[in-house]
């Protein structure tokens, strides 16, 4: 076709603009990551009530945290797929539904076997949900400009989630019993069905060819293992299991690419990783995600352990970084006309940074005002960055294609969640023991728990009335602060790093196309 029949046809179909009804659509799409994030991080918090109801081994207690996270970055790029092929409205009313009946099954179970189940069948049924939101964005908001204010929506939905997360758990469990941090699913996921109905519009590749399960399994198989090996490495050290669930995760990754390579319809279009724009966006993404969750994660437990305050409070006081990420939403379309995509990638993770060079510093001052100010550079950074990346992955392939596109960006995510929280608590970790200077003799049990963690330092030294056990908790406080500090510094040169690849590999024209294929 030559050039002047393809601007003739571009004429011909003018960009559609979003309308008050796809806005109410996003604002439900919206609620249900919203919803996924804080199910993702409010779980620690229930921990202590539910091991006292339970009664959990050291091992189920592991399978309740994880089994989650494995089900739903091992199922993610499969479901992308299948909402590609079946419809993603159908399969966002189905997985809601699904997610509701595991939240109460969850909620209600009366063993820890039944609460690992539970946990996988929200975990498959939230890898339904994720990329079924993020595709219909792609398909509903047609102009560039406002399918990236719908996707800062969005990614507000997410980061904020992921921050309240704390705060909503906090309060659920000064009031009622642990099940509720499940049980709160329910009516969520019943607007989003009742209103979904109406509001969502329903979009499918027309010609989706035909469906690999062989790529479907080695998908799983290169992604589960990998981040049960990550996890078992940071939390118990090498091992036999960890070398095993590495190598199975690796050939498997090898066998998918070349399978992927060799079919006609690929599952997922390993061709798109030439792409240095489309790769650097994917990485930048799991940089982004990586750095957040592993400062929230360790962030909560130095408020609540160093700075004293209950789960309430902590989560009040991380309020900055979800309120700078949302408030993103009305500027990030001014910074993109300004400095470009890539270039706003960059200045935005480069800001993030600063941030948390800033928070290292902040957390050993007494003044929370440092910490808070810090938090805002964090959140607006992120924000930024993270809705940035997310359109650039989701403006690279067609619009019959946004499933499968939207998987590997929410794969990317959820692995960094997975790796940052494991990998940045062992570093954490490594940095509390180095830091740790028990000048006093302590019994012997007493010091083992002092070195594991602060917490359990905390657990053991807190109402403890033995000599020089107040002084060894706040050597204990004061490692861990420090360790917080170094972690955050190594978390803020990887998004540097990360700002630096989307500056010079993202492209930034200061003029977005109006028609994208």
């Amino acid at each position: 076709m030559n050039a002047t029949t393809s601007t003739d046809l571009s004429h011909a179909a003018p960009v559609r603009r979003a309308t008050g009804r796809d806005w109410a659509a996003l604002a439900v799409l919206t609620l249900a990551v919203v919803l996924l994030a804080i199910d993702g991080t409010v779980l620690s918090l229930a921990v202590p009530a539910l091991t006292a109801d339970l009664d959990p081994s050291a091992t189920q207690l592991l399978w309740i945290g994880d089994v989650y996270s494995f089900a739903l970055a091992g199922l993610l790029v499969t479901m992308g797929n299948v909402a590609d092929r079946v419809g993603r409205k159908r399969l966002l009313m189905i997985g809601s539904v699904g997610f509701a009946v595991a939240s109460v099954l969850a909620a209600l179970a009366p063993t820890a076997e039944t609460l690992i189940v539970a946990r996988a069948l929200l975990g498959l049924t939230a890898a339904t949900l994720m990329p079924s939101t993020l595709s219909i964005i792609r398909n509903v908001f047609e102009d560039a400009r406002q399918r990236t204010t719908a996707i800062a929506v969005w990614s507000a939905g997410a980061m904020g989630g992921a921050a309240v997360g704390p705060l909503v758990g906090g309060y659920l469990l000064e009031h009622f019993w642990w099940g509720s941090v499940f049980l709160i699913n329910v009516p969520v996921m019943v607007v989003l069905v009742v209103a979904g109905a109406f509001l969502i519009p329903e979009s499918r590749n027309p010609r989706p060819g035909p469906f690999d399960p062989l790529s479907a399994v080695l998908s799983m198989l290169s992604i589960v293992p990998v981040v049960y090996a990550v996890k078992q490495l940071a939390g118990h050290g090498p091992g036999w299991d960890v070398a095993v669930a590495a190598l199975v995760g690796i050939a498997s990754g090898l066998a998918f690419v070349r399978r992927q390579r060799s079919l006609s319809t690929p599952l997922v279009d390993v061709a798109l990783f030439r792409n240095a724009a489309f790769s650097g966006a994917v990485v930048t993404n799991l940089v982004a995600s990586f750095a957040l969750s592993g400062l929230l994660f360790f962030f909560s437990q130095y408020l609540q352990l160093v700075r004293g305050y209950g789960p309430l409070e902590a989560g009040i006081r991380e309020m900055p970084v979800t309120i700078a990420s949302i408030a993103v939403i009305g500027f990030v379309g001014v910074v993109v006309a300004r400095l470009g995509r890539g270039r706003a990638i960059g200045a935005g993770m480069g800001a993030a940074g600063i941030g948390l060079v800033g928070l290292a510093f902040a957390e050993g001052s007494p003044d929370y005002l440092w910490i808070a100010l810090s938090l805002v550079l964090v959140g607006l950074g992120l924000g930024i960055g993270s809705t940035l990346t997310t359109d650039a992955v989701m403006a690279s392939v067609p619009r019959e294609r946004a499933g499968a596109a939207s998987s590997i960006s929410e794969t990317a995510y959820e692995l960094g969640v997975a790796l940052g929280i494991a990998l940045l608590g062992s570093l954490q970790t490594v940095f509390y023991r180095a830091n740790l200077d028990l000048t006093s003799p302590l019994p012997a049990d007493v010091e083992a728990q002092v070195t594991d963690s602060l917490a359990s330092a905390s657990r053991a030294l807190g109402s403890s009335t033995a000599p020089g056990a107040g002084e060894a908790l706040a050597h204990a406080q004061e490692a861990f602060t420090h360790a917080m500090q170094l972690t955050s510094g190594v978390a803020a040169l990887l998004l540097l790093g990360a700002a630096a690849i989307a500056w010079r590999v993202i492209p930034s024209p200061r003029t977005a196309p109006t028609v994208e294929h």
